[in-house]
């Protein structure tokens, strides 16, 4: 059922257990992936079930477009953003990459250095450190090392190792520090392996020789992430009972952690041939805590449901949110503060790490009058707080915004029960 999405709309339940079959959106994270590789082989192959996000779509119209001389705009997509930076760097020509308004305030200096440092050419057309770029032939050579801080974003990292075969000699990654979102290296790694280049990496040294991607068919698998928003209305539901199509047991997502943290709201994953069934059959503990570290997507799906059902949770590895789409950690502060719940730094005490943030949530969520929520241009932020609307009827303000990772989204809340006028 297609619906036609407003500035504004006003979404509720009426009650009840929950019961239905959602059949996810795909992967936005392996289906970027999977392009830049299909890019990057000497012959295409197909891929199933590509997700339709605006990021992978965005994705997949500018590998086709990229010619000399071409302006390539990502608009919102960062992913999209990082990937073909690296991308563009092995390609002949010169290209220009910009984005939106958002984009051109979101840091790109971290791999461009990193680029600059093996051979890329690539000049800032604006502000230094910033989009838009202009991206030049690559070099006759390239180098074959270089060393990064591991606290940069894994992206950045992926789009470096996916280039890695068909540079010169390969290359070797050093890393300096602990690595943030781990599962995302280890997914790059893995569709990597896929397509038949090996990836050495062995504590902080990523290494990757020379080589070719073999093309061979691949089907995406569902999103995790995009999982997690059941796992949630689950949770608040009196009862519930969600088979969520698509999901594999063993997946390369770092966000199917999701089913081994829910236990804590009294949820129950049981996985089948084709995807998991999710029923509540407890309820929430009083207190939660978790280092959200490597799955920093899941970071707004727990403050909003702990603040849904009043659980006292305490965040750290939240480091990331500040430079996604939008600042999530301030959005968040904002939009919960408006049903009485209360996400706060906290305070080092002597024995904590100086670089490590606490972030405590605290109250139960409330329905004060009309509310609604603002979603900063943020898919997730939308996502994250529509479970809610188990609760109370609650807005939320330019929800379309869903169209970056999960077109379908407000399609698969009413086959849920949920109304939306």
């Amino acid at each position: 059922m297609a619906i036609s999405i407003p500035d504004s709309i006003t979404i509720e339940h009426p009650g009840g257990r929950i019961e239905g079959k959602v059949s996810l959106n795909r992967s936005k994270s392996i289906s970027n992936r999977v392009l830049i590789i299909r890019a990057l082989a000497n012959e295409t192959f197909p891929i199933e079930h590509l997700s339709d996000s605006d990021d992978t779509q965005t994705l997949l119209k500018l590998l086709s477009q990229v010619q000399h001389g071409t302006v390539l705009d990502a608009h919102h997509a960062g992913t999209t953003y990082r990937f073909l930076c690296a991308w563009l760097c092995t390609q002949p020509g010169t290209q220009i990459l910009t984005g939106s308004f958002r984009m051109k305030e979101r840091p790109i200096k971290a791999l461009v250095d990193a680029l600059r440092s093996i051979g890329a050419q690539i000049h800032y057309l604006e502000k230094e450190g910033f989009p838009p770029l202009q991206i030049g032939p690559p070099p006759v050579e390239w180098k074959s090392s270089l060393t990064l801080p591991a606290s940069i974003s894994s992206q950045y990292i992926s789009a470096l190792m996916m280039i890695a075969p068909v540079l010169s000699h390969g290359l070797e990654i050093r890393l300096e520090g602990v690595p943030v979102s781990i599962p995302y290296i280890s997914m790059t790694s893995a569709l990597m392996h896929y397509f038949g280049i090996r990836v050495h990496w062995e504590e902080s040294t990523i290494k990757i020789e020379k080589g070719a991607y073999q093309s061979i068919p691949f089907t995406v698998e569902a999103d995790w992430s995009a999982a997690s928003y059941y796992y949630s209305i689950a949770a608040l539901a009196d009862d519930a009972h969600i088979y969520v199509d698509g999901l594999k047991a063993e997946s390369t997502q770092g966000d199917s952690k999701v089913v081994d943290l829910m236990r804590n709201f009294g949820l129950e994953t049981i996985h089948t041939q084709s995807g998991i069934l999710i029923e509540k059959r407890g309820s929430a503990n009083d207190f939660f805590q978790y280092d959200f570290l490597y799955q920093p997507d899941l970071a707004q799906t727990f403050a909003v449901l702990c603040g849904g059902l009043g659980v006292r949770g305490q965040f750290t590895g939240l480091q990331t949110l500040r430079i996604k789409e939008t600042d999530r950690i301030h959005a968040l502060q904002m939009e919960l503060s408006k049903v009485g719940v209360q996400l706060e730094k906290m305070p080092l005490s002597p024995d904590d790490e100086e670089d490590k943030e606490y972030y405590s949530v605290g109250g139960k969520a409330q329905k004060n009058g009309e509310v609604h929520i603002e979603t900063y241009h943020d898919h997730r932020m939308a996502m994250a707080f529509a479970p809610l609307a188990v609760k109370f009827p609650l807005g939320i303000d330019h929800p379309a915004v869903v169209s970056k990772s999960y077109p379908g989204f407000w399609e698969d809340l009413l086959s849920l029960g949920f109304r939306i006028r």
